[in-house]
């Protein structure tokens, strides 16, 4: 069985300070078996990650499209923001890329979905982010579980970690696998070990924000 972080950022995200090379070796420490790196629309940070430790890291993307955010996995072309949600599903499709939902009641969220949207792109996605560690309600993950029960879909949990001390906030349970089609069946085993985070955690990544402006601002 391995132990999977399937959310997390890196400095390639706009609002994480995480270092590639500092996010594997954490999590080698703790004992995570795999890790979906999905930074906001770039793979550039997981793909760094992962040549520093290919058999750990998998490089993903958490996309960004007009009606929410897709969070892939196996992806190995980037795909942009700001497609339409089937526009951006057929590129991930096309190169074979595994396809949850971010976050998707979260409405703290920009990412977050409305329900009829949602409901649109359902057939055409493998599971649904069912627990995300940085939800500030409750509610907002007991409604994604719902809506992946209702609709026959696999659940994803994550940590949604920006900073290091977040890895492993939210971990799935899962029978090996090696690729997309191979993650799609061992979710069917899955178990998951979850905890929110602190609602302050949400400064860390204002501060990275912060952070970028003012080094920019500098140059």
């Amino acid at each position: 069985m391995l132990t999977v972080e399937f959310h997390c950022h890196t400095i390639y995200s706009r609002d994480s300070l995480t270092r590639p090379a500092d996010l594997t070796a954490v999590c080698a420490r703790k004992g995570i078996d795999r890790v979906v790196v999905t930074d906001h629309n770039t793979i550039a940070g997981a793909l760094e990650a992962q040549s520093q430790d290919p058999q750990r890291v998998i490089v993903g993307e958490e996309v960004m499209t007009t009606a929410g955010e897709l969070l892939a996995a196996y992806v190995t072309e980037e795909v942009p923001p700001g497609l339409s949600p089937m526009e951006a599903i057929a590129r991930l499709r096309d190169q074979g890329a595994f396809i949850s939902v971010s976050h998707p009641f979260d409405v703290y969220r920009k990412g977050h979905w409305a329900e009829r949207d949602l409901e649109q792109i359902a057939p055409y996605v493998d599971a649904i982010e069912i627990f995300n560690a940085r939800c500030l309600l409750v509610d907002s993950n007991r409604r994604a579980e719902d809506f992946a029960r209702q609709h026959n879909l696999a659940g994803t949990v994550g940590s949604d970690a920006h900073t290091l001390v977040e890895l492993g906030r939210a971990l799935q349970i899962l029978p090996d696998f090696s690729d997309a089609a191979s993650l799609r069946a061992s979710l069917s085993a899955a178990r998951y070990m979850t905890k929110l985070s602190s609602p302050l955690i949400h400064l860390s990544s204002r501060w990275a924000v912060w952070v970028k402006r003012l080094r920019r601002t500098k140059i």
